[in-house]
């Protein structure tokens, strides 16, 4: 059941695992950034909350702008006054005092940049770590379903690789934007002062740059959303072939080649749009660039036809105009570049509020309450019907399930494989949600309970065993991290796992490795059960817990399996039968529905379904032990 589930929920594993280069390529091509409302409001309002420090850089980069228009200004003076005055004698008192104001200006101009630097860093990057920390825990709050369709490395590639894309844009961006509108501006006035003749003939394209801009920024959004999706899949291979299951994978079928050039497709395609998005706009930057540098030399040529007709125009003025107008350059480049990165940024934030923007499916009722505790271990279906989200409506999972659990009966749920069983597991914590009836716990329905405090009631052993990279007590303090060392050996002997976590040289430092490698299947579980006692829970869940083990660990495990279910309300999904016998009642599913319930004799005696997979067991046990014994004695 839980594999067929997993192929339904998730798909096909791999749609990049067979796709050429091409297809990947293909594949970023066709990406474009969503379409979010409102984009540039949603991103302003991001820098709400620090609208000080913002205050505070906008002063200070109006100011740092003013004052580096005053040295061209000085320069004139300079020029006129001091080295060429109308006595014809350079005037040594009125230059010096002229180039002390100037050095003045660009140590105070050097001061406040500094300052800016520092509030325009802390800003951005407080922005990000908060939309970081927004994303990862909206995430959080999203249903199963979503991570069962969604690659793990699509999620994470959204949080790290989107959220970093647009770092320099936060950092940079209102001094950039600001700073050099603020230059460009109080350049233009200046030269305006000097000489409104020769400032049309340095201005007069601009007009066109800015147009020019725009289309390219455009061209640069498409190409930075296709990258995105690119990095999205390499990071989803990454995580997919280089985890401990991957490698494992990938070895057992001698496909490390296969894998290396699936990564080296996405990589060639990744490589490709990066060299796309650099190059683009670089033709647009070097004409500016080029405009704005042979400026010069046509003002010099305008100026002498104005000194021709007699317009009064000094050398002073000249060298004035011409500086003002050099320091042109950088700031409309500059600001023609940040324009462009934020055109580039707005497809990575769009992606960012696509994933901010999904809602879970399941969340709190309005006036949801805390868990009955007069009625805790109580649980019922009252004619459940549920279709998983990407599942046929014709087609459900389960199909009128019905049944009633006072607290403190052991459970369990037996049936042939994809017959519905796990998706019970699943519906008691409302990982999912009902499709149609009502899944009750403690007497109400759990839609109208409080989720945190419904899970907090629930305790799950599943098949697959989770456990951190991480020290063994660590993973036993997930349940509870300020349980005590008390309490956590207490619920290690329980789970008949503490003699064995001693006899490591770390004992309850051990690390266990990613997804507890290090440790056996029957260790893993265990440590899993310990895990779940250290939580406490009234109502246990144990979803084919000893499947996956050999007949020896699964005896231990069982045997902590049954410690954990004393007192509580224990609800276990299980192919073997053999686990299950000494159940108080056991519910037989067939296509999604219950079938058959009783005691273990009780179904044995009506000879049905129950009965049928019982003599299918003992029959494929018997052939095991009679190979086994022909075999003879190990050597």
């Amino acid at each position: 059941m839980s594999m067929g589930h997993g192929m339904r929920a998730g798909g096909p594993r791999g749609g990049g695992r067979i796709s050429s280069g091409d297809v990947t390529a293909q594949k970023a091509a066709n990406a474009e950034a969503p379409r979010i409302p409102h984009l540039v409001r949603r991103i302003a309002g991001l820098f709400a909350p620090h609208r000080r420090s913002i205050v505070l850089t906008v002063a200070l980069v109006l100011l740092g702008a003013a004052l580096s228009v005053v040295p061209p200004l000085l320069t004139q003076q300079a020029f006129d006054r001091g080295l060429f005055p109308p006595s014809g004698r350079p005037d040594v008192p009125v230059l010096l005092e002229l180039v002390g104001g100037m050095i003045a200006l660009w140590i105070a101009s050097a001061g406040i940049g500094i300052w800016q630097t520092h509030l325009t860093a802390t800003v951005g990057n407080q922005v990000m770590g908060a939309m970081r920390m927004r994303l990862f825990a909206h995430l959080q709050r999203m249903e199963l379903a979503f991570f069962t369709r969604t690659k793990t490395g699509v999620i994470q590639s959204r949080l790290q690789n989107d959220v970093g894309g647009v770092a320099s844009v936060l950092n940079n961006t209102i001094s950039s934007v600001l700073g050099n509108t603020v230059t460009v501006i109080a350049a233009v006035v200046a030269m305006l002062l000097l000489s409104w003749q020769m400032t049309l003939v340095a201005v007069v394209l601009l007009p066109l740059l800015v147009i020019a801009q725009r289309r390219v920024g455009q061209v640069r959004a498409r190409i930075a959303a296709q990258t995105q999706e690119s990095l999205s899949d390499m990071t989803a291979i990454t995580q997919e072939a280089l985890s401990v299951s991957g490698i494992l994978l990938a070895k057992s079928f001698n496909q490390q080649r296969s894998e290396t050039q699936r990564y080296g497709d996405e990589n060639r395609n990744q490589i490709r749009l990066q060299v796309r998005q650099q190059m683009s706009g670089q033709w647009f930057f070097a004409i500016v660039q080029v405009f704005l540098s042979i400026i010069p030399a046509v003002i010099y040529l305008v100026a002498a036809f104005l000194i021709i007709g007699d317009v009064p125009i000094t050398a002073g003025t000249i060298v004035a105009f011409t500086t003002v107008q050099s320091r042109l350059l950088f700031p409309t480049v500059g600001l023609l570049r940040v324009v462009l990165d934020l055109q580039t940024s707005g497809a990575l934030f769009a992606r960012i509020f696509e994933y901010l923007d999904l809602r879970p499916a399941i969340t709190d009722a309005p006036d949801a309450r805390p868990v009955d505790g007069s009625r805790v271990g109580h649980v019922a279906f009252e004619d459940v019907t549920f279709t998983y989200p990407d599942g046929d409506p014709d087609e459900p999972t389960l199909r009128g399930v019905s049944f009633e659990l006072q607290p403190g009966r052991f459970a369990a749920f037996v049936g042939p494989s994809g017959a519905g069983k796990t998706t019970i597991s699943y519906l008691v914590p409302r990982l999912y949600e009902a499709t149609a009836g009502s899944v009750r716990f403690a007497g109400a329905d759990v839609r109208d309970i409080e989720h945190e405090d419904l899970v907090r009631h629930v305790g799950v052993v599943s098949q697959e065993t989770y456990l951190f990279h991480a020290s063994i007590g660590d993973n036993l303090r997930y349940a509870k991290p300020d349980a005590t060392d008390e309490e956590v050996e207490r619920a290690a002997r329980a789970a008949n796992i503490h003699e064995t976590i001693t006899s490591f040289p770390d004992g309850y430092d051990t690390v266990v490795g990613e997804r507890g490698y290090r440790l056996s299947g029957g260790e893993k579980q265990r440590i899993a059960i310990a895990r779940v006692l250290l939580k406490d829970p009234p109502v246990l869940v144990l979803d084919e817990a000893t499947s996956a083990l050999d007949s020896i660990s699964e005896r231990v495990v069982q045997t902590a399996l049954d410690t954990a279910a004393a007192g509580r309300t224990t609800i276990s999904i299980a192919h073997r039968l053999s686990t299950v016998r000494d159940a108080d009642v056991i519910f037989v599913l067939d296509h999604g529905r219950i079938v058959e319930q009783g005691t273990h004799d009780e179904l044995l005696e009506r000879d049905g379904t129950y009965a049928a997979l019982h003599r299918q067991q003992n029959a494929a046990s018997t052939s095991f032990v009679a190979s086994q014994q022909a075999l003879g004695p190990a050597t």
